[in-house]
């Protein structure tokens, strides 16, 4: 009876199990930078293969505006707009890839890890 108090309730909550798995990324442990930053390096790299080609078409589409009649025009800004995503998709997949990068080296250096202890102590005490 009680768990049918509870079902109007159900659809409330399905987003929160959604939200947790968004940030999981294809079953990689979140501790493993080394894998994490391979991971956003080749996704850096799938877009810039992507992003090539995008440039390709949008070359071609400038040089012979006349094989595409009036649709040519929307096919050049829709490209403009693909390279643009993908220029963003590439730039923030190598961002990732560094910050893990970091972590990495942050997790093995010694010296960084008494530095970052350090400044962490630094600011606490202002």
């Amino acid at each position: 009876m009680k768990a049918l108090k509870l079902l109007p309730l159900l659809p409330l909550l399905m987003p929160c199990l959604y939200v947790s798995s968004v940030f999981a990324v294809d079953e990689i442990d979140d501790s493993d930078h080394a894998t994490l930053a391979k991971h956003y390096e080749n996704l850096a790299k799938s877009a810039e293969i992507k992003l090539q080609k995008n440039k390709e078409l949008l070359q071609e589409y400038e040089a012979h505006p006349y094989h595409y009649g009036r649709q040519g025009q929307d096919l050049q800004s829709h490209t403009a707009a693909n390279i643009h995503e993908y220029k963003g998709i590439v730039e923030e997949n190598l961002h990732n890839a560094e910050l893990h990068k970091k972590k990495i080296i942050e997790r093995d250096d010694p010296v960084n890890k008494a530095k970052t202890d350090a400044d962490r102590d630094s600011i606490a005490v202002r």
